[in-house]
């Protein structure tokens, strides 16, 4: 019990000393302030260790080092944080690790995304998609694939975590991977050997109409900025772009700013941070776009969030792009990532993020419960701008600020029927691609036709998804283009598919048809500047 004790203080010491540490660099003040913060830090950290006194003397249950970590780690220090903001969070190690990877863009492994299935009333591991040019893709592993050994131990009712973790190591290191195949007699045998695994940010960059480039951002990591600026040379001169940036959840905010730089002014505001405790911090265009013009239109929709915003809401206060689709999520409080004691990680709100007309990002959450404010929002009060704040674009336009970015342009998200629902819930067309994949091959000419209707009907009855003929006539059109999508990735690899699916995604159609009204938004700019600059020579 002693060294249960133990570890639960010095976990909460080393945490606590931390976050002294951090009020003492965020806190400036004078030294009698400082004794009292201390003093305060002591008898709050004293109230937790008689409070943990009475639950080790009397829970019913031992205390392992396992609830000892959950109780710490997933209880009390994430509750506390919690209490002060939606944002401010707690990384305990394996998350904080997770975190520095996702930042950086790669890994070393082979290249798949994984998932856990029950096949058999087991739970076996499958691969969702290999990534392209990465050793698994190249080995000839595809979707759908049942991954049941690696390097001779059976994966069968493991978690992707455990899988996952097995299959990365060491730049040039060999694994075994054996592999389970619909329409094989026994299981295939891969040697593969670990590379580094690029996790890109922008997976999707084309053409998507004559002279029209689309740009699809997942989130902002440390090679975003990069890779945006190699499709814009990639697309070379265009009439006008698209960028996708539908429930991004933000990311680097340094990388924000870079990618913006790339639309504006040289010297054009980006960001501003606002602290208590730190120097208002404000992010300027340091090259910007060369005199490139052309007309942009920037997708979103209600999980945009945080640096995806920061992009949105610079381009639109200079009137460089109309936005369209939904109001953006609001999340516009800073975060500073503070590595503490055992390779754990504190997030801490230290600023509010304000969009260069001055708007304050971040969404109310006064009184909200954390469930209400990640997944329950109001529509009806998000449209009332009435006691909103009013800012005025580079241009005059009227723009919102406290929740989110308000789009120029509405667009309406289309909701799945109920056979669709059942169809994406049962991942039927993951499903039937690597079945119908298993006896035959496609080129990249693939289309749906009444026979692939008909073995797909077959197929949904044989494994007991219910529709009727109606359902299936009334969305015929769109399972023609889901199963297109779905059996031209796993042939041709994730790429080939998505540009299926943004081709005949009705929202994009959407938001491409606004592209007339964003080259009136860079004439009107333009107008603007002009009279702006005839008024200063009076």
């Amino acid at each position: 019990m002693a060294s249960t004790r133990s570890r639960a203080l010095l976990s909460l010491t080393l945490f606590f000393s931390t976050c002294g540490i951090v009020g003492s660099i965020m806190n400036q003040k004078v030294s009698a302030q400082q004794a009292s913060e201390e003093s305060t830090l002591r008898d709050s950290l004293h109230q937790f260790t008689d409070a943990y006194s009475v639950v080790e003397q009397n829970y019913a249950d031992p205390l392992t080092n396992d609830k000892i970590d959950k109780a710490i780690y997933d209880g009390a220090i994430p509750n506390m944080l919690h209490m002060l903001d939606p944002h401010s969070s707690f990384y305990d190690p394996k998350a904080f690790a997770q975190m520095r990877e996702d930042q950086r863009g790669k890994y070393y492994g082979v290249g798949m995304s994984i998932q856990p299935q029950m096949i058999g009333g087991v739970q076996r591991i499958v691969v969702m998609s290999p990534f392209e040019g990465t050793p698994s893709y190249k080995a000839g592993i595809r979707p759908g694939d049942i991954i049941s050994k690696v390097d001779g131990k059976s994966t069968d009712g493991m978690d992707s975590l455990a899988v996952s973790l097995m299959l990365r190591g060491a730049k040039g290191t060999p694994v075994h991977v054996s592999i389970v195949r619909e329409g094989q007699p026994k299981p295939l045998e891969f040697d593969l050997v670990r590379a580094e695994i690029p996790r890109n940010s922008v997976d999707l960059a084309y053409m998507i109409k004559p002279g029209i480039g689309y740009i699809h951002v997942t989130q902002f990591m440390e090679t975003t900025s990069k890779e945006v600026g190699e499709a814009l040379d990639h697309f070379g001169p265009i009439n006008g772009l698209l960028i996708d940036l539908r429930s991004n959840p933000g990311g680097l905010v340094n990388e924000a700013v870079a990618m913006a730089d790339k639309f504006l002014q040289r010297g054009q505001v980006v960001v501003s941070q606002k602290g208590r405790s730190f120097q208002d911090q404000v992010y300027r265009a340091n090259h910007g776009s060369d005199g490139k013009q052309y007309p942009i239109v920037v997708l979103v929709n209600r999980n945009t969030a945080s640096a995806a915003e920061i992009v949105s809401g610079a381009l639109q206060d200079h009137d460089r792009a109309l936005i369209v689709g939904e109001t953006t999520f609001g999340k516009g409080l800073v975060q500073t990532v503070y590595q503490t004691p055992d390779n754990t990680g504190l997030a801490l709100t230290t600023f509010h993020y304000y969009t260069p007309s001055g708007r304050l990002i971040q969404r109310s959450y006064d009184n909200v419960s954390l469930y209400d404010y990640y997944f329950v929002r109001d529509t009806a009060k998000k449209a009332d701008k009435s006691n909103t704040e009013v800012k005025l674009t580079d241009a005059g336009r009227t723009v919102y600020g406290g929740g989110g970015i308000t789009p120029d342009k509405t667009i309406d998200i289309p909701k799945y029927t109920p056979f669709q629902t059942t169809l994406l819930q049962n991942q039927a067309f993951f499903k039937f691609s690597a079945h119908y994949l298993s006896t035959r091959t496609v080129d990249k000419n693939f289309n749906v036709d009444d026979a692939v209707l008909q073995e797909f009907k077959a197929w949904l009855k044989t494994n007991n998804i219910a529709y009727t003929e109606a359902d299936f006539n009334k969305d015929k059109d769109w399972v023609r283009s889901s199963l297109k999508a779905e059996v031209i990735s796993s042939q041709f690899g994730q790429q080939e598919g998505m540009r299926i699916r943004a081709d005949n995604d009705p929202t994009i159609a959407k938001a491409l048809s606004y592209m007339p009204e964003a080259q009136a938004l860079e004439e009107q700019l333009k107008a603007s500047q002009q009279q702006q600059h005839t008024a200063s020579l009076r």
